[in-house]
C-alpha cells in the first residue's frame, strides 16, 4: 500500500502519519504544504505521478473558519482547488481518494442528526469552499471517499480542549456558547478508521464509495463539552481548581462566521457499511494530561 499523506501536521494528518508510520507494507509518502504545495496543479501532478500512491488522503484543509471570511479566494485554493487537483491526479494513476469534510457544509437548523443525504446549504466561506471541494473530488476521481466530521479534538495542533485548559489557567470565570451542538471527534480515531478503510481498499475488498459521516458521541453542547474538559482535567490533577462555567447564547458570542446551531452527525451508514463506531470523546478525554501545552 502506496499512501500520500497531505496536511501532515494538522490535527488528523498528524496522527495518520503516525500510525501509518507504524504500520506493516505501507510506503508512506507524509506532507505538509512546504513539501507540497496542492493549489498547484503542475505540482501536484509531478508528485502523484512519481510516487506513484494507491491511495492518497487529503487531510489539507483551511480550517481558519472566522479569517475564512475574508480569505476567500485562498480558502477555496486549498479547500476546493487543492483536493480537485488531488483527485484528477488519483484518477490519472488509479488511485482511490479518502477526503475528510466537514458539518459546516450544512445550515445546522435541522432537528435530529444530519444524515449523508440532507440537503446541504452552508452558511459561510468555509463551508461553502468546503463542499465545492466535496463536489470537485466526487467528479474528477470514480473510487473516492468523503468523510464529513465535526468538532476534532486531539493532542496534536490546536483544538477546543486545549484552549480551554489554557484559559482555566488565567480565568477564574468563562462564558461558553450551550445552544450549539455536535459530537466531539478524537482525530487519532478518524485516522484510524481512515487507515482501516484503506486497508480495505488496498486488500480489493469491494468499497462502497461516496460520502460518509463520522463524529462522536454522545452529542454535547460546547458548554457541555467544557464542562466534561474541566471535570476530566480536576480528576486526573491537570487543573488544581475547575472555573464558574456560564451557558451563553449563539448571539452572546457573535464571530465573523455563522456557526451551525445543530451539528449532529448521523454515523449509522459508516457503522453499516464498515463496522466503524463513532469516536468515544469521553475515553479520549481520559488521557488530557497529554493535550497540554
Amino acid at each position: 500500500m502506496r499512501v500520500l499523506v497531505t496536511g501532515c501536521n494538522g490535527q488528523v494528518g498528524y496522527c495518520l502519519t503516525e500510525i501509518l508510520s507504524n504500520t506493516e507494507n505501507v510506503v508512506l509518502l507524509a506532507v505538509d504544504r512546504e513539501e507540497l504545495d496542492i493549489t498547484n496543479q503542475e505540482i501536484v501532478n509531478e508528485a502523484v505521478r512519481a510516487f506513484k500512491p494507491t491511495i492518497i488522503i487529503n487531510a489539507a484543509a483551511h480550517t481558519a473558519v472566522d479569517k475564512a471570511e475574508q480569505e476567500m479566494e485562498l480558502s477555496y485554493a486549498i479547500n476546493r482547488d487543492g483536493p480537485k487537483y488531488l483527485a484528477v491526479a488519483a484518477q490519472e494513476v488509479d488511485a482511490a481518494i479518502l477526503h475528510i469534510s466537514t458539518d459546516y457544509v450544512f445550515e445546522g437548523n435541522k432537528d435530529g442528526e444530519y444524515v449523508e443525504s440532507d440537503a446541504t446549504n452552508p452558511q459561510g466561506v468555509y463551508g461553502a469552499s468546503k463542499l465545492a471541494g466535496e463536489i470537485a473530488v466526487a467528479e474528477a476521481c470514480d473510487k473516492h471517499l468523503i468523510l464529513r466530521t465535526a468538532w476534532v479534538f486531539g493532542e496534536h495542533g490546536n483544538n477546543f480542549v486545549k484552549t480551554m485548559l489554557h484559559l482555566a489557567k488565567t480565568r477564574d470565570e468563562l462564558s461558553i456558547v450551550g445552544d450549539q451542538f455536535g459530537g466531539p471527534t478524537y482525530a487519532s480515531d478518524i485516522a484510524k478508521n481512515l487507515v482501516n478503510i484503506a486497508k480495505r481498499i488496498s486488500n480489493d475488498e469491494p468499497i462502497e464509495y461516496g460520502v460518509y459521516h463520522y463524529s462522536g458521541l454522545p452529542h454535547v453542547s460546547w458548554f457541555e463539552f467544557a464542562d466534561a474538559i474541566f471535570d476530566t482535567a480536576i480528576e486526573q490533577s491537570v487543573l488544581n481548581k475547575k472555573p464558574n462555567l456560564s451557558s451563553i447564547t449563539t448571539e452572546q458570542y457573535p464571530t465573523p462566521a455563522k456557526r451551525p446551531r445543530n451539528s449532529k452527525l448521523s454515523t449509522r451508514k459508516i457503522n453499516e457499511v464498515f463496522t466503524i463506531e463513532a469516536s468515544d470523546w469521553v475515553k479520549a478525554l481520559k488521557n488530557i494530561k497529554a493535550y497540554k501545552e
